[in-house]
């Protein structure tokens, strides 16, 4: 297997540490609002990673942070914990805050079929952890203490700028946007690694330290629960590409300070989702949710196959067409498994071909695209249905679609209708697609009527308008369509 690594700029071989257990870091969501899809689109692909290791016959333990305490507004040194805004805009504690959106973070997962990773940390859980890095790093030299606050000192690293090669007046105060001037830093680069309440008297989570009442700085914790859950030595970090500078520049610069010695082998970074008028950000006010996607019709699922439609490394760039043409795709995959028919046992030589196709396109870099493609050349395949539906079910456990799933009940779904159609009714989409879920309401919503319960008719018609679907009666059958 290669991945593009972004420490090094190219496409490497993935040699693990220890086969038997692959440690792999996901930065997690900092939880004082909802994840927006551009945020989940890198999710989506990590889980895509993790599974495809498992696939390849890797153990793996993935860790991820909860981002609770210490991310400021400017993702530097400046502004407002975000965690705090949460709080005030919505009235609650940050606590509540924090617990309300790390389920619902968790939820979308859910829906999008994101495995949970095998360590999940609240970053408040591990202040001691931080305190300990951060004497260490003193008593090294590598940081210092000025204005109330702890800094780490980048004039003492050999190498700071990893992951891109900055020229130095980008990156000047006052320049790279978002940043203010420090007059506490002996270095512009310089970043905290513990707040006092010399920065701001308001902040609602607080802790002693040894160099007063204060809070950790968000670099921090992704060190201290890597460190805490996997040791001194990462094979693989992931994040979005937003966070490979200032957030894993600075990880990297503390960890190697702290344990004196490399620290991660491979660092794979997702780039955006882009809407029409640029890069998809809570910070505009204007971003869409899992939810959003619901409240529209859409299938969670075939924003993932949206996707994996990409790669990676490519920004994506969402649009409501785009993702309609993805459902459309993705309910035709669906219409196409269905159709199998799992008679007698697969051939074992034709699935290990087919299998055989669908890890070379995962073994270059993750690429999705093609492994997607790899799922069609299997309908293309001279073999049996068995032999095919073995083989989507395969591909399945790492691409996270639910198609042998959604088949199964599209199947179901088509004998109620066939059987509702052989009683002279038809439900026919307008479109001309099919949606085992909808299909089985109106069949549902039709048998309440017969059954004179017009109360759960009304529900169920009710239900799918609020879901995006219309529904047009008819003498025979039973027209529906989105809008």
């Amino acid at each position: 297997m290669k991945l593009y690594n972004s420490a090094t700029r190219k496409k490497e071989d993935f040699v693990p540490i220890d086969p038997a257990e692959v440690k792999m870091y996901t930065c997690g969501p900092t939880v004082y609002h909802y994840a927006h899809i551009g945020n989940l689109r890198s999710y989506i692909m990590e889980d895509v990673l993790e599974k495809y290791l498992r696939y390849s016959g890797y153990g793996v333990k993935r860790v991820m942070n909860i981002t609770d305490v210490g991310h400021l507004t400017s993702d530097a040194d400046t502004g407002e914990d975000k965690m705090l805004s949460g709080a005030k805009r919505e009235h609650k504690s940050v606590m509540d805050i924090a617990k309300f959106y790390t389920d619902a973070f968790f939820s979308d997962c859910a829906r999008l079929n994101i495995k949970t990773p095998d360590v999940v940390e609240p970053a408040t859980n591990c202040i001691d952890d931080y305190i300990h890095i951060i004497e260490s790093l003193m008593e090294k030299g590598y940081a210092y203490f000025a204005g109330g606050n702890v800094y780490f000192d980048t004039s003492k690293l050999e190498k700071y700028y990893i992951f891109n090669d900055f020229n130095e007046e980008d990156l000047a105060v006052g320049v790279r946007e978002g940043v203010e001037a420090d007059d506490n830093k002996r270095n512009k680069n310089d970043f905290v690694l513990w707040f006092t309440k010399s920065k701001f008297e308001a902040q609602a989570l607080k802790w002693d330290s040894p160099w007063g009442v204060g809070y950790p700085g968000w670099h921090i914790e992704c060190t201290g629960i890597s460190i805490k859950h996997l040791g001194e030595r990462l094979d693989i970090h992931c994040g979005g590409i937003d966070n490979a500078f200032p957030h894993h520049t600075n990880e990297i610069a503390q960890s190697e300070a702290y344990l004196g010695h490399h620290w991660c082998n491979y660092w794979v970074h997702v780039l955006h989702l882009n809407t029409t008028s640029g890069k998809m950000s809570k910070s505009s006010g204007e971003f869409l949710t899992v939810q959003s996607l619901l409240d529209r019709g859409y299938d969670p699922l075939a924003y993932r196959f949206f996707c994996l439609q990409s790669h990676y490394r490519k920004a994506l760039v969402f649009s409501w067409e785009n993702l309609s043409n993805a459902q459309t795709a993705y309910n035709k995959l669906i219409t196409r498994v269905a159709a199998l028919r799992a008679e007698g046992e697969p051939d074992a030589a034709a699935l290990e071909g087919l299998k055989a196709r669908f890890a070379a396109a995962l073994d270059n870099d993750l690429n999705t695209s093609l492994a997607v493609t790899a799922v069609y050349d299997v309908f293309k395949a001279d073999t049996t249905d068995a032999t095919k539906l073995a083989a989507v079910a395969d591909f399945d456990t790492v691409l996270g679609l639910d198609l042998v799933r959604k088949a199964a009940a599209k199947r179901e779904s088509d004998k109620k209708a066939a059987s509702a159609a052989g009683a002279g009714f038809a439900v026919v989409s307008e479109s001309g697609e099919s949606d085992a879920e909808v299909e089985a309401k109106i069949l549902a919503r039709r048998e309440a009527k017969k059954a004179k319960n017009f109360a759960e008719a009304d529900r169920i018609r009710d239900e799918l308008k609020a879901a995006g679907i219309e529904l047009t009666d008819m003498p025979n059958g039973v027209k529906w369509k989105r809008i």
